[in-house]
Order: structure tokens, then sequence, then C-alpha cells
């Protein structure tokens, strides 16, 4: 169906004007209603931020999402454009969007008057209708609000109090559509002083100017409480007419944050064909995050991103595929040793604090592998350390008493064959993942072999030793007579 070209046309069409808060708040009730997903690829809010920016919009506030950085603060500013209309009616050629029932400037109050029901109309889809800023020490009030353009004064020979000497700032042209200041608390005071009147009355002022424009914004800010004492603060007026304060959070689980790296994660599609990574090697990866989320070196002030877990997704990958490039192998799994192609996205993800800095990044990251190891362990097999405090019997005895006259050796980038038949000789460990881990075939076996192996390490039940590519476990006790 054709949408109507002039403002006769729209008025017979029957089109009523409806604000960007009532658009958002409107489109929201339908969705619920009809059981529609609301802020699609957004996980683990569903019972915490999600109705909490519902319960906003539904009271139509200017909302301001509080979080530390990684908690899709700025995902869900964007998911709400889904929640405008399609396409809404504007006065063809206006920079600021204006309504053709509501015009704000003068000039194009003069062209609906001359044009009456023949102004034309454009339509403006809903993906046009978002403006996002990063709050910067260099933003300026002419950025956000605007200024006096002498060169367009001089082109079209206006005098400088003409209105239309003005170049309108990233506000005014998000007139109708959703603004989201990102980072607010990095705006210095003297600019979030010239936001106070236009969330308190609707309205800007620019200069000396005697006009001042309606606008019809729905506002997001986006802040990290970190941003309080660091580097600036959102000043109390403004914080104050910021109508609702969410607050964000980390993933609370490891299924969510599973979801959400493997949503978020860009991995070559050759990568996904060729390799399998199983779900060992994705909660241990998960599992890194949780770690350095309540490590004593890591600063929590700061706080551990999801990205975090991204990144070291897609370098497992890459580590993966630079082994099978080496080994000449069409397909493979990823393996525990994979896990040290991740230490680049951890050191390149946390903030250390001073004992973490002593310690060393590199140090850091692989003690956050290792707790990760050892905490996982337990979810799939009995804890040493809870067997030893019961003084139960253990079922890694001969497993452990088999170290004491043989080594074990194995080289991080050896094929899948000869990865597979590596622990094949060591008959105790076989016998132990048939019992807790059942019904495995080759592959996964071989993997909990491994898996077990470093983690009996953790727990200082055997001896583990990197060196020249290769990890070799021993017998504890003579690793330390040696």
């Amino acid at each position: 169906m054709s949408k109507p070209t002039t403002l006769g046309a729209l008025k017979k069409d029957g089109y009523i004007t409806k604000s960007v808060k009532e658009e958002l708040r409107a489109n929201l009730i339908t969705a619920i209603q009809s059981g529609s997903e609301v802020f699609k690829g957004i996980i683990g809010y569903d019972d915490t931020v999600i109705p909490d920016i519902q319960r906003a919009i539904l009271a139509k506030h200017n909302i301001n999402l509080l979080g530390l950085r990684g908690q899709a603060k700025t995902s869900i500013a964007r998911a709400m454009v889904d929640l405008l209309d399609e396409y809404i009616p504007a006065v063809e050629g206006s920079s600021l969007m204006e309504d053709p029932f509501n015009p704000i400037l003068e000039e194009t109050k003069n062209r609906i008057a001359e044009l009456g029901d023949a102004t034309p109309i454009s339509w403006i889809h809903r993906s046009d209708r978002y403006t996002e800023k990063l709050a910067t020490p260099d933003v300026s009030v002419a950025d956000l609000i605007g200024d006096i353009d002498p060169i367009k004064a001089a082109n079209k020979k206006l005098s400088y109090d003409d209105e239309r000497a003005i170049h309108y700032g990233l506000i005014p042209r998000s007139n109708r559509g959703i603004f989201v200041i990102n980072e607010i608390p990095d705006l210095q005071p003297r600019i979030q002083v010239a936001l106070f009147n236009i969330l308190q009355e609707g309205d800007i002022q620019i200069r000396g100017f005697k006009i001042r424009l309606p606008l019809d914004v729905q506002f997001i800010f986006t802040a990290n409480p970190e941003d309080y004492t660091n580097r600036g603060s959102i000043i109390t007026p403004l914080k104050d007419r910021i109508q609702s304060q969410i607050m964000t959070h980390y993933p609370v689980n490891m299924e969510d944050a599973k979801r959400i790296t493997g949503d978020q994660a860009e991995v070559v599609e050759d990568q996904l064909e060729r390799i399998h990574v199983p779900e060992l090697l994705k909660d241990l990866i998960e599992e890194i995050v949780f770690e350095a989320r309540k490590s004593e070196f890591v600063d929590q002030k700061s706080g551990v991103s999801t990205r975090l877990g991204i990144s070291a997704y897609e370098c497992l990958m890459a580590g993966v595929e630079l082994r099978m490039i080496k080994t000449s192998e069409k397909t493979t799994n990823a393996r525990i040793s994979d896990l040290l192609s991740v230490i680049p996205a951890i050191t390149g993800k946390i903030e250390l604090v001073y004992e973490g800095e002593q310690e060393g990044a590199i140090q850091v990251a692989h003690s956050l592998i290792r707790n990760a190891i050892r905490s996982h362990y337990s979810t799939l097999y009995p804890s040493p350390e809870k067997l030893q405090s019961k003084n139960a019997h253990s079922p890694y005895h001969e497993l452990v008493s088999w170290f004491s006259n043989n080594q074990f050796e194995l080289g991080n980038q050896v094929s899948d064959e000869e990865y597979r038949s590596a622990f094949a000789k060591v008959s105790p460990l076989n016998d132990l993942i048939s019992v807790y881990q059942p019904g495995l075939n080759a592959e996964m076996e071989a993997l909990h072999c491994e898996f077990v192996l470093h983690a009996l390490a953790e727990f200082s039940l055997i001896s583990k030793k990197g060196i020249d590519g290769k990890t070799s476990f021993n017998d504890m006790l003579n690793a330390m007579l040696n």
C-alpha cells in the first residue's frame, strides 16, 4: 500500500501524531500482549533489567543504564529502535524530521502556510531515528545543541539573528527519535548543564536567540559506576532530571554466559565447519571469566567484560586452526592444551590491581586458567579436596600410584591420532573416565583424560610442567626431589 506523499493526503488518510515516548509505550504493550520477543539478543536480563526497562518505557521516562563495562548497555539502547513505528511522516527536506502537524521551525511553518495541503511529505524509517554519541571531554555544546554557522549566514546572506543561520547539533537532529549518550560522566559538567532544559522542559535555546525549539526525544544515557570516581561524574541536577536509573549486571550463570559468547563471537565460517568445540571447553572459557571476576589480582571495580569470554572463544578457535595447519588435518576437536591460546584475550581484557601487576599479567592469566580447571572439575568428577576432608576412599589412588613409576608427556601440537593413542597406556586413567563419564566416544574420552590430568595437577596430586611445547605429568614427590 502506497504512503501519502502530501499533507492533504496524510490528513485524508487519518494519520494520528504520537510522541516518540508514546510510540515506544504503545508498541511495547502490543509486543507484550502478542507474546513477541522484546529486546532480541539481550541475554540474562529477563527477570532483572528488562522488566525495569519496560516499566520505564510505560512511564515514558528518560533512562540511565548504570553498569560496568561489557554489560550490554549500548546493545539495550540499540534494541529499543525495534519499538519505534516502522515509518513516520515528516516534512520533506526538514533537517529536524519535523512533524507535518506540529512544525517547530519558522521556515517550516511558513512553508506549510504557503503550500497548505500540497506540502510534500517524506517517510522516515525507524533505523534513521537513532543517534548515538560517545561522551568525551572534547564534546561541545555546539556538537550537541548547535551554534551559529557564519558560512551558512554568508552564503545565504542572512543576519546572525536569523534562525536559518543556525547549524543544529545532534540532539535537535534527533527530534522524534532516540538519542543515546554513552559514558555520560565523561561529559564535562558545563556540557551536562546544557542538557537541563531539554530534559526538564523538552526544548532548547541557542546562544542569545529568542527561539525555543520544543523537541520530542527519548534520551538514553549509559554510565559506568567506576567513572563517578575515576574520570568524572553525573552532576546531581542532571541525574535528578533522568527519571529512571537502571542497574545492569554480568551473567549470573554459566548457560547465559555461553549463550552470549556463542551469539556474539565472530568465528570464520571455515573454522566452524572444521573445528568442534566440546561443551567442556566452552564451560572452561566461561569459568575463566567467572574466576577473573573474583580474583584478588583483578580490579573488580573496573569489572571483567563479557567481551573477555567472546575474545577468548575466538582466540581458542584461531589456536586450534593453527594447530590444524601444522598437522595438516582437515577436522579436529579443541583440547585443554588449546586454552593457552586464550592468554592474549585475558591479558587484554582485565585490569590488574597492584598485586596483580607485581605477579605479571601472563602469570595471572595462567592462574585464571588453572583455577577454572580446578573449579569446573568438581562439577564432573569427585572433588579430591572433599574426599580428603572426609577421609573417604579416593578413586584417584590407582592413577596417582601409576605416576610413581611412570611419566606421561603430551605435545601441544600432536595430531589427533597421536593425541588419542597417548592416553591408552595410562590404564587407570581410562578406567576412571569410564566410571564417571561413561559412553564417551574416542575423541571425548581423550579430552577428559587430558582434563583429569590437568585437574589432578591443580589439586597437587601429581606434578605438571610445561616446556618446549610439551606438558609432562609426574609423581609429585619425585618432582619435588628432582
